[in-house]
């Protein structure tokens, strides 16, 4: 056990603190440059599409999901434990400047996006009367063959373990941990009960999912969104010199927190563009399962929307997590993760905090949970045909049920490890189809002038 331990937190170092940042950092980069910033020349576009959608979120489209539906399920899986946990492992790590190159890694991570949610609504599939598509479906699209069979199969074993099994092990366990020092509950309990409700909205597929996510996910992002911001308001005069040290931490450590904690330019770009990227799943594969579904009249209309996932994801409340924990002044208190995040809130709230954190996991937790089932149950599908969808449900359903009650270190670093090892057949694939992608922009671009 300690040599599988060994070679899965070196493959994780080979894969996060060098490999993918360089491909999907530079991903990002090729795909920003070849759409002319389509981030930035989108992005009011986007805004109205967003609350456009919104105000017509309880209609669904013909043929699939609304397009907002589509966009709460992949927030769903966006906005997790990692938005809490994330936020604090990177500032505890690469100090105040990480924060920074979080948001320069999203800002190039939104063009990846966006290229994914168009490549999967253009190959997308209809199987047993379900709208399907993403990664699996682009791949085998763009590499005929033997070559991409494996492409596609090798993705869709690394997402189901990655995300079904074993990210969900993790989710659950965070739910159990918060509400058993919250309120003194047993994880066990706390994990069954979990995996109840889940498995009810499991059996309803994805019309159910989006239903649920649709309402939660408006709901938990308001939830925190106004913790952080009444914990901002009561340190006003810190949030001045927390957003100082965020810039000045990006480019010389050592004259914020940085140089106490022994961190370098390279230390923050290197946990900020990491964490950034892990949180914000830009590039990963994960999120065009759900852009695949929405019913839109043109596959770029869900990538510009798609590009508004990544903006709330990190922009949003990976940024709103991190002025909290700087404001507060518990950054190099020795704690890192979602107890440094708690130790926070605990100086906003006092005791409240360990009330409002458990909550926010809940909502966090449980809505990915229901969206990363759903990815794996796509590439199930793909693998195994319909009738293993059930035995699929039921396996996620027991491994909420034990990841809520037990110590998930490895379980985390395999998650890690297999996380990474997907986003190389989708990144393989995404950028293979940039003239795709391009042509399918430059009509849409024509069509709307």
């Amino acid at each position: 056990m300690e040599y599988v331990v060994k070679v899965v937190e070196y493959v994780n170092t080979f894969l996060w603190d060098y490999a993918l940042l360089i491909l999907l950092l530079g991903a990002g980069i090729v795909f920003t440059c070849s759409l002319r910033f389509i981030q930035v020349r989108k992005f009011k576009k986007g805004m109205k599409k967003l609350f456009g959608e919104f105000s017509l979120h309880g209609k669904n489209g013909e043929n699939g999901l609304s397009s907002f539906q589509a966009l709460t399920t992949a927030i769903a899986a966006q906005v997790g434990t990692g938005n809490i946990a994330g936020a604090a492992t990177a500032l505890a790590s690469g100090g105040p400047g990480a924060i920074f190159w979080m948001w320069v890694s999203a800002f190039f991570g939104m063009a990846t996006i966006y290229a994914e949610a168009v490549m999967a609504q253009h190959t997308r599939k209809t199987d047993n009367a379900a709208i399907v598509g993403g990664p699996v479906y682009y791949i085998k699209y763009i590499f005929k063959g033997k070559f991409g069979i494996f492409l596609a199969g090798f993705f869709s074993v690394a997402i189901i373990l990655a995300l079904g099994f074993m990210g969900n092990m993790v989710q659950s366990n965070s739910i159990g941990a918060a509400f058993s020092n919250a309120f003194h509950i047993n994880p066990l309990l706390v994990g069954i009960c979990v995996a109840i409700v889940a498995g009810v909205i499991f059996i309803g597929g994805i019309k159910r999912i989006a239903r649920v996510t649709e309402k939660i996910v408006p709901l938990m992002a308001f939830l925190y969104i106004v913790g952080c911001l009444i914990i901002l308001c009561m340190r006003l005069p810190a949030v001045g010199g927390a957003l100082k040290s965020i810039f000045v931490g990006a480019f010389l450590p050592q004259s914020v927190a940085g140089g106490v904690l022994g961190v370098t330019v390279q230390k923050a770009m290197r946990y900020g563009v990491a964490r950034g990227l892990f949180s914000n799943e830009a590039g990963m594969g994960s999120t065009p399962h759900a852009h695949a579904t929405a019913d839109v009249k043109d596959p770029c209309d869900q990538g510009i929307i798609a590009m508004m996932g990544v903006f709330i994801d990190t922009f949003i409340i990976l940024t709103l997590t991190a002025l909290v924990i700087l404001s507060t002044g518990v950054l190099g208190n020795g704690m890192t993760g979602a107890e440094l995040a708690q130790s926070a809130f605990n100086v906003g709230f006092g005791s409240f905090g360990k009330v409002f954190i458990a909550v926010c996991m809940l909502f966090f937790a449980f809505t990915t949970i229901v969206g990363w089932y759903y990815f794996g149950e796509v590439n199930v599908r793909h693998l195994f045909g319909e009738k293993a969808i059930k035995l699929y449900g039921v396996l996620v359903v027991i491994c909420v049920v034990i990841g809520s009650a037990m110590k998930v270190e490895l379980v985390w670093n395999m998650s890690d490890m297999f996380n990474g090892l997907m986003v190389l057949p989708n990144l393989i694939a995404l950028l293979a189809c940039i003239k795709v992608v391009l042509k399918i922009t430059k009509d849409y671009e024509d069509k709307n002038k």
